[in-house]
């Protein structure tokens, strides 16, 4: 079970995928009633026509777990033997202790050790390289659950069209293992352009902008979002990052076989796909029904994708995200689970 590109690692591959999503949804014409922009705006711009919306009793933690569920009974794999539990996530329900600590309590994972990654939306690529990473230099991890997790709707103003056009909840999860020599992950790249640290931002609750003896205010507890900024960075950094890694894997990215990105912007998805040489049929995208509920969006869409069979076993599969401040993450698996049952 060892890694081609470094004989002395051992491989890793995603056993099993889950996600979880809200039981209601808003449309674009529920939500213009607020907005100072049409419904065919939104499509045109952003292929959005829904987004899915957590209900006010739902937690981060339960979205959490019933993705945990569902990928750890595809994958085969029972909560004692997870080593490693790690929650991608900037909506987790308490500032601290962390998220996965919870997860691990409510599944009964004793064993496992948990932390929480923040990397905004490309958080769960990062969370899929962390975990791998340790699973491969210590063995006594065994396996690793890690989940992408979101709450957006929180922190939201739902009368602003820079932030409540694109933004949802959901959760989706990936249970790594060991695989046989040459398959799962091959490698991994990232990139960090801080330029346009503030163009996308929550500040309140943050130790400069702390919620003791302080009233609520709009203009620093809700999300911040400037989107030319976003797609500019997007456009402009992805596809090198994407490039990378295949380069890392030995691979041109022509020979890609299918592509999961963060569930940004239907748009911005169009673009980068063509930008990169490939059709729309090599990816996978669900923003247009359930919109893009950060960390959380491109683990639910790789669950969609494994589940409605686009996905088969020695396929080479890239995962691509662009996070808040900004960062970006990709990775290529060889894929090995077949379709489901």
């Amino acid at each position: 079970m060892l890694n081609p590109l470094n004989p002395h690692l051992p491989a890793v591959a995603i056993l099993g995928v889950g996600h979880h999503l809200p039981a209601q949804f808003e449309d674009n014409e529920s939500l213009c009633r607020s907005l100072d922009v049409t419904p065919e705006w939104i499509v045109e711009k952003t292929g959005i026509e829904r987004r899915y919306i957590a209900a006010p009793d739902d937690t981060a933690w339960g979205y959490a777990l019933a993705a945990a569920r569902q990928a750890l009974e595809m994958a085969g794999i029972a909560p004692e033997q997870l080593g490693l539990i790690v929650c991608c996530t900037f909506s987790g329900d308490y500032q601290f202790p962390p998220l996965s600590a919870k997860v691990a309590q409510q599944l009964g994972a004793a064993r496992a050790q948990t932390f929480d990654l923040q990397a905004n939306c490309s958080g769960f690529v990062a969370g899929l390289t962390t975990a791998s990473d340790r699973m491969r230099v210590d063995p006594e991890v065994g396996h690793a659950l890690v989940i992408g997790v979101e709450l957006c709707s929180r922190y939201i103003d739902r009368r602003d069209a820079n932030t409540a056009i694109y933004l949802s909840d959901g959760a989706g999860a990936a249970v790594l293992g060991p695989t046989e020599a040459g398959q799962g992950i091959q490698a991994s790249a990232f990139h960090t352009d801080p330029s346009n640290y503030e163009a996308v931002r929550l500040r309140g609750g943050g130790a400069s902008f702390a919620n003791n003896g302080r009233p609520f205010d709009a203009t620093v507890d809700l999300m911040e979002m400037n989107g030319i900024a976003t797609w500019k960075q997007a456009i402009t950094h992805l596809p090198p990052t994407i490039k990378r890694a295949c380069a890392k894997s030995g691979v041109d990215v022509k020979a890609l076989d299918f592509m999961v990105f963060h569930q940004a912007n239907l748009r911005l998805i169009e673009y980068l796909v063509r930008k990169l040489g490939l059709g729309m049929d090599k990816t996978y995208t669900n923003v247009a029904q359930i919109g893009n509920s950060g960390s959380a969006s491109l683990a639910i869409a790789l669950s969609e994708a494994q589940r409605a069979g686009h996905l088969k076993p020695g396929d080479l599969v890239a995962l691509a995200g662009v996070g808040a401040g900004f960062n970006f993450a990709a990775s290529v698996w060889r894929w090995t689970l077949g379709a489901p049952r």
